[in-house]
C-alpha cells in the first residue's frame, strides 16, 4: 500500500450503521404475516437479504433513513487517515442529498470529493461511477483504495479497474463470501478501526 494516496469509502454499512434500518424494514415487511423476525433473518443468512424477500414472497418496504447512525469509530478513523496524509473520497449508491447527510453526521469535512449515484445518474457496480470519482479526485486507480461492505458493488468493480480493495464485513456482508478471484479483496477487516493496521 506504499503508493496509495487516495482512499474511497462506501457509506451504508461501511461508515454508517444500517442495522436498525434493516430490522425496521423486516418488521414492516412481515407485519400481518405468520413469518417471524427470526425466520426471516435465518433465511437472509443463508440466501442474502434480497433473496430472502423473494423466498417469502414479501414486498420491499420503504427505507427508514432516520434509523441510520455512524459507527462509533467512523469519525476517529477518518481523522486518523487525514492526519496520515491520505485524501479521502466517497463512492456510494445513495438517495439524493448525500453531501447534506454527510454534513448532518458531522463527517463531510473529511472528504475532498463525493461521488454518489443519485447525483451522478449512474450506480455501482457500473465502472463509470468509479471512473468519475477518480477523475474528480485527480488520481489514478493504482494509487487508490476502495473500502466497502459489498463484494459485488465495491470490491469486484474497484479491483477490475486496478484499485486496491478493503472489504469491511459489517452489516449484511457478514453473511457473504467471495464467489471467485474477481471478488477477492486485498484486505478483509471487521470494523473501521482495523484500517489502522493497513494504513
Amino acid at each position: 500500500m506504499s503508493r496509495i494516496t487516495h482512499i474511497f469509502f462506501d457509506i451504508g454499512s461501511t461508515l454508517v450503521d444500517e442495522t436498525e434500518c434493516y430490522n425496521h424494514r423486516i418488521r414492516d415487511m412481515i407485519a400481518g404475516t405468520d413469518i417471524t423476525f427470526e425466520q426471516f433473518c435465518e433465511k437472509a443468512k443463508l440466501l442474502g437479504f434480497g433473496e430472502a424477500i423473494k423466498f417469502f414472497g414479501l414486498t420491499k418496504t420503504p427505507w427508514h433513513s432516520e434509523d441510520e447512525r455512524l459507527y462509533p469509530d467512523t469519525a476517529e478513523i477518518l481523522q486518523y487517515l487525514c492526519d496520515r496524509g491520505y485524501t479521502l473520497g466517497i463512492i456510494a449508491n445513495q438517495a439524493a442529498g448525500t453531501e447534506q447527510r454527510l454534513d448532518k453526521w458531522g463527517i463531510r469535512q473529511y472528504f475532498s470529493s463525493v461521488t454518489a449515484s443519485s447525483e451522478e445518474g449512474v450506480a455501482k457496480p457500473d465502472f463509470e461511477i468509479f471512473r468519475r470519482a477518480l477523475e474528480k479526485a485527480g488520481c489514478s486507480a493504482d494509487c487508490s483504495v476502495m473500502v466497502g461492505d459489498r463484494l459485488d458493488n465495491d470490491i469486484a468493480p474497484a479491483k477490475a479497474l486496478g484499485m486496491k480493495t478493503v472489504w469491511i464485513k459489517q452489516g449484511m456482508s457478514v453473511y457473504s463470501s467471495p464467489q471467485g478471484d474477481f471478488e477477492q479483496p486485498v484486505y478483509t477487516i471487521a470494523n473501521l478501526t482495523e484500517l489502522k493496521r493497513i494504513f
